[in-house]
């Protein structure tokens, strides 16, 4: 018994000095480069780490576009970047469960309103029955395409749904009075699918990707007011305290970001931090 107590201690001891070695290799090999290199969709987180790169040159920036298939935080995970920009909090944390990792938000930076697009109608009232409704097909934005049309009187979800720290899913909804049917999509393809749908309900970045403009197309948008999905730098957290990316964080939460997002893209995407 002695001797099997022995071998368990010394085992978990092993283990966490892997552990700690882990740790302490990410941190060297990020000390001994020279950039600072940070994931993010196209349109609107790449193009703002751009102006940050050219306005702040000391921060020795490399943005490094999303494409499709690619996991943003597995690339943080494996130590491929020292941060990505690209999703909200509840996105976060379905992918630190399917990853079995922890990771840690430095800053929150911006809300991309999800919209509700047509091309066939002009107005919500005109949407006739059985119409189909493309929504996004990962859990936290389809939660999110649920409340949107909620709030909008197209569905009504079951009395527990109260707000959006539950997710729901089709099989939530209580009510459909106009009996219409919910296809769920891969997010960027929603774009896509406009034309052969009711309605599509899309993610801000790929609206814009489109060629969208929110603020103007949508017939419907996401209220900010009390809004979960702010957009948000996330590292590890044993990067957290690294200057360079406390430096960035500090920067993406500025006013001076705040007035490029307001002046660039015109009230489709909107700064957490307002412009003062």
């Amino acid at each position: 018994m002695k001797l099997k107590s022995f071998t368990l201690t010394f085992k978990k001891i092993f283990q966490v000095s892997l552990l700690a070695l882990a740790s302490l290799t990410l941190s060297e090999a990020y000390a001994a480069d020279e950039e600072l290199k940070v994931a993010a969709d196209a349109i609107p987180h790449a193009e703002i780490l751009e102006h940050i790169q050219k306005a702040h040159p000391e921060l020795n920036l490399k943005v490094i576009e999303i494409v499709n298939g690619v996991n943003p935080n597995e690339l943080l995970a494996g130590g491929d970047v020292q941060a990505n920009y690209f999703q909200h909090i509840p996105y976060l944390r379905t992918q630190e469960e399917a990853l079995k990792r922890k990771f840690e938000v430095v800053a929150t930076v911006h809300i991309e309103p999800l919209g509700i697009y047509s091309k066939k109608y002009k107005s919500l009232s005109e949407i006739p029955e059985a119409a189909v409704v493309a929504v996004p097909n990962n859990a936290s934005n389809l939660s999110r395409a649920l409340f949107l049309l909620q709030a909008n009187g197209l569905i009504k979800l079951k009395p527990e749904f109260t707000d959006a720290s539950k997710l729901a899913k089709p099989s939530d909804i209580a009510e459909n009075p106009k009996k219409i049917e919910i296809k769920e999509i891969e997010a960027p393809i929603l774009p896509q699918v406009l034309p052969d749908v009711a309605l599509s309900i899309i993610n801000g970045n790929y609206a814009l990707e489109a060629g969208l403009k929110p603020a103007k197309d949508a017939l419907a948008l996401e209220k900010v007011e009390g809004n979960p999905y702010g957009n948000i730098l996330v590292t590890t957290p044993e990067l957290a305290k690294n200057e360079k990316i406390q430096n960035l964080a500090k920067i993406l939460e500025s006013a001076e970001i705040a007035k490029f997002i307001n002046e660039r893209y015109e009230g489709s995407v909107i700064p957490v931090h307002a412009d003062k």
